[in-house]
């Protein structure tokens, strides 16, 4: 026992001094801090608990060689990044700074200075149109708002300041400017309100105004109070209540957007409540002439104005589609194919082809898509339409579009007898919104979406 004693006090005591020796041998009373860091003589605002250096630079400045113009770090640490040295700051550099066996990771970042509006919304019903090149913004109204007293809610680059200031009454009824300062950068914009009191255009939706539509309508929507002169957004409400003068309106597009999809005649009736109790007024603009694009599940509502005749059972029978958070990549370019013989149709004027000429590409790769589908199956295989012929005699339209199995994707329903002309597209493949890009998207066809669209209208409304 006493010898098991004595060789216990033994081993004890050398790993005492196993340890001791260990510990003596650490560096441990050093510090690893940036004091100060500049690029390009550009000073980094440094931040101690997040350990971050950003520089902050002009707006428009080259990164991809820029110099460490000075550096200081803690007495006697060390960092492989030396003044003189220079650095690609296309993204951010780690910096490690070492002193002994101590060492603490840093991040180099640049900010660029930018002074933009991204956002500009009037009496926060009204949003405007920004050209940033240009400078300038474009805001549309009806002729029940006055423009003396208007106020903005603005939205501008993140540690700018903008004058006059978001949230204050302006008179619009000339142009304002706006002044955007951040730092070195400084912006200019002209904010001009115009007041439509008779719409040429209008585009329709459930909402009370274009902001709260899904981003699927309601990018659709911004780009034609962008490229169609004379629209404005309108509400179901405000057709049904005539709070609009629709004296000299040629033309109203639905696009009609919804998850879960809307499925044929029972379901629109059930998700359409709002557009339905404005159907009287719409049957009567379209019976005066004026012309209606039905996108997407808004193609079910000709049946219910007449544009079948008396059979509102003449609905899309094949439907489906996906949410915007779970849509679909595309590996490469969707499409639908123009109708037999309806190559000439002008809503295919000047789009943009491929190797196929009777393809209409849609979608690029990298696109997500929700695939929102509309169409007509055609075929003795369920009830419905037996061929085209049955389908072109009860509707009484014409096809302009069908998809890769046959189905009716694109058509219309010509004017005639003083009544305006209806197109409809329903194919997955128009669609306007993706919620995000693959690496490496790259718009091409998908342009052909709104040159589709531009021709619709322009061919209904000539």
């Amino acid at each position: 026992m006493r010898n098991k004693l004595i060789y216990m006090a033994a081993a004890l005591l050398c790993l005492a001094a196993c340890t001791k020796t260990k510990v003596s041998d650490l560096q441990l009373g050093g510090d690893c801090l940036v004091t100060a860091l500049s690029l390009d003589g550009y000073e980094g605002n440094i931040d101690l608990v997040s350990r971050s250096i950003v520089v902050r630079l002009p707006e428009v400045y080259e990164t991809s060689a820029m110099e460490v113009t000075s550096l200081v770090i803690s007495e006697g640490a060390t960092c492989p990044v030396k003044q003189g040295d220079k650095l690609n700051m296309s993204s951010a550099k780690g910096l490690k700074v070492q002193n002994g066996d101590v060492s603490l990771d840093w991040t180099l970042s640049v900010l660029h200075d930018q002074a933009r509006i991204t956002r500009f919304v009037i009496n926060d019903m009204y949003n405007g149109i920004i050209d940033q090149e240009a400078k300038t913004i474009s805001v549309f109204l009806p002729g029940t708002e006055d423009v003396h007293s208007l106020v903005p809610t603005i939205e501008i680059s993140a540690n700018a300041a903008v004058v006059p200031a978001s949230g204050v009454a302006q008179d619009f009824s000339a142009p304002v400017t706006f002044t955007v300062t951040n730092n070195s950068a400084r912006s200019v914009y002209t904010v001009t309100v115009t007041v439509i009191e008779k719409p040429k255009a209008l585009f329709l939706g459930a909402a009370s105004n274009k902001e709260d539509l899904d981003p699927e309508a309601l990018t659709a929507c911004n780009w034609m109070i962008a490229n169609v002169p004379g629209t404005l957004y309108a509400s179901f409400a405000d057709i049904k209540n005539g709070t609009l003068d629709l004296s000299e309106c040629k033309i109203m597009w639905w696009h009609f957007h919804r998850h879960p999809f809307v499925d044929g005649h029972d379901q629109f009736i059930d998700m359409a409540t709002e557009a339905l109790d404005a159907k009287n007024q719409i049957r009567a603009f379209y019976e005066n002439g004026g012309a209606l694009l039905m996108t997407r599940y808004a193609t079910n509502l000709p049946s219910f104005i007449g544009a079948t005749g008396d059979d509102d059972w003449t609905t899309p029978n094949n439907c489906w589609g996906g949410e915007e958070n779970s849509a679909e990549l595309c590996g490469g370019p969707w499409d639908f194919r123009i109708y037999a013989g309806q190559n000439e149709h002008p809503l295919y004027k000047d789009i943009i082809m491929g190797d196929d000429p009777n393809k209409v590409l849609c979608t690029d790769a990298g696109y997500y898509i929700t695939n929102s589908t509309a169409q007509y199956h055609i075929g003795t295989d369920w009830g419905g339409y037996d061929d085209y012929n049955a389908w072109t005699t009860r509707t009484g339209a014409t096809i302009i579009g069908v998809g890769g199995d046959g189905a009716i994707v694109a058509w219309e329903y010509p004017a005639h007898d003083g009544k305006g002309g209806i197109i409809c597209i329903g194919s997955g493949c128009y669609d306007w919104y993706s919620y995000t890009y693959g690496a490496g998207y790259v718009e091409n066809y998908h342009k052909n979406i709104a040159i589709m669209t531009a021709n619709a209208i322009n061919y209904l409304t000539k």
